[in-house]
């Protein structure tokens, strides 16, 4: 909710959530970027004030930092960002070990690792945020998928990604894959959880059909930000529908 907004229904903000979108420019495939308007309008739905920001390659990193979201790319694009992260690794760390949520889909889940190494043999270093590993194969993983057994309850998604990833003993699964792949061809796990980062594959964007992990995001933040988090009503009327719709596919 704007300051004008809030003016137009009589309602005062209960304070500003700033949400940093990291390379928009590169990483921004299969709709990533509508996790960060999901974020927006959710934000505003509980009523506070989003404020939405870039962060691409050379830009000054912002100051303060209440959620951050980051989505997939193709290797070209991991390989434009590279440097820029490995620059940023230290800020990025501190933020995940001080708790603050995060939300990162399939190329940057993979460079928020140890490593991605592509089918070529070459290695593009991660930032070691989280213990995964990634190597890339000749068979891609790609539908759509269900996963059970998660904190959030069932997550619906699409995947699209030839790299597999490995979760190490410092991270759990995000949840059990029902239908799909997942993380790998082996493991039947999804995604990745460290404190508060959510890591997945999941396309689609994951957040319009997910509403309980932009909940999850936007409450967590507040909690830290605020002391409390004060909810609203959000009108999930199209997020449900669209999970109905979703779970129906086959995929």
């Amino acid at each position: 909710m704007s300051p004008a907004e809030a003016a137009e229904t009589g309602n005062q903000s209960k304070g500003t959530l700033r949400v940093v979108q990291l390379y928009p420019r590169d990483m921004n495939i299969y709709g990533d970027w509508g996790n960060a308007l999901v974020l927006q309008r959710r934000i505003a739905w509980h009523g506070y004030t989003p404020e939405l920001l870039e962060y691409n390659v050379g830009d000054p990193f912002p100051d303060d930092v209440d959620i951050i979201v980051g989505g997939g790319g193709q290797d070209s694009g991991q390989l434009v960002i590279q440097d820029d992260l490995q620059a940023r690794a230290g800020r990025l760390k501190e933020l995940a070990e001080d708790g603050t949520p995060m939300l990162v889909i399939c190329g940057l889940y993979q460079l928020f690792g140890r490593f991605f190494k592509t089918r070529t043999g070459a290695v593009i270093p991660g930032i070691s945020v989280l213990d995964v590993e990634t190597r890339g194969t000749e068979e891609r993983l790609i539908g759509n998928v269900k996963v059970s057994t998660t904190e959030f309850g069932e997550v619906l998604g699409y995947e699209n990604h030839s790299g597999q990833t490995t979760l190490g003993s410092g991270v759990r699964p995000l949840g059990t894959v029902a239908k799909g792949t997942g993380n790998n061809s082996n493991d039947g796990q999804e995604g990745a959880r460290y404190r508060n980062i959510v890591a997945s594959y999941l396309h689609g964007s994951l957040l319009p059909k997910n509403p309980a992990i932009a909940d999850f995001l936007i409450r967590t933040a507040a909690e830290r930000k605020f002391g409390s988090f004060s909810p609203g009503s959000p009108d999930d009327t199209y997020a449900a529908l669209a999970r109905e719709h979703a779970g129906r596919r086959p995929r």
